[in-house]
């Protein structure tokens, strides 16, 4: 605080002298900058500049000790490995994020269609257009979402397309009602089929 007590003497006494040979508007702008200096020292002054030493954390580091002994190998990602532990059929499955048999039972029943995607953790299905050797100037699309990991009815969604062709394209058609429950209802049988060919 001293420092800063000189340095503003100094400053008021250069002043003095400004005002005696200056006229007064100069002299309001180097006040005005002589001020702004002197607020920028002041706030250097009031800085720590400790550049020494070593830092210092508030919770001291936990000391070294033995590492964790585990009674089995724990596997790739945990318990069960990549894919989970084993459980029954109808919990939906290790690896897969929906149900297993609802899953199986849908690839089982489009297996007639080519397959565009297929994600087993999303639980959506999608078939490319396939074109049934009876009707070839017609064609089908399927995407199948299984909804959850529980083997319900309302477990799962199907959506059909369905298109003609005329001339050299092809056009959307309307499909049948009934044509995306019955397909449904085909997976869901499948589905109760594996289940109980698994508990026999």
């Amino acid at each position: 605080m001293k420092v800063a007590t000189r340095i503003a003497r100094a400053i008021l006494a250069f002043l003095a002298v400004r005002s005696e040979i200056a006229p007064r508007a100069a002299l309001a702008g180097t006040a005005l900058r002589l001020l702004a200096g002197l607020f920028g020292l002041s706030l250097l002054a009031a800085c720590n500049f400790d550049l020494g030493g070593e830092a210092k954390y508030p919770v001291p580091r936990q000391k070294p000790g033995p590492t964790v002994q585990y009674e089995e190998d724990p596997g790739v990602f945990g318990a069960g490995g990549l894919f989970g532990p084993d459980l029954p059929e109808d919990s939906g499955g290790g690896g897969i994020g929906v149900n297993n048999l609802l899953w199986r039972a849908s690839l089982d029943t489009v297996s007639f269609m080519p397959l565009v995607s297929a994600d087993p953790f999303g639980g959506v299905i999608i078939t490319d257009w396939y074109t049934p050797p009876s009707a070839p100037d017609e064609r089908f699309k399927v995407n199948i979402y299984i909804l959850g990991r529980a083997l319900r009815a309302d477990g799962i969604r199907a959506s059909v397309f369905r298109q003609q062709q005329q001339g050299v394209g092809w056009v959307d058609a309307p499909v049948a009602l009934n044509t995306a429950t019955d397909l449904e209802n085909a997976i869901l049988t499948r589905a109760r089929q594996m289940r109980q060919a698994g508990t026999q």
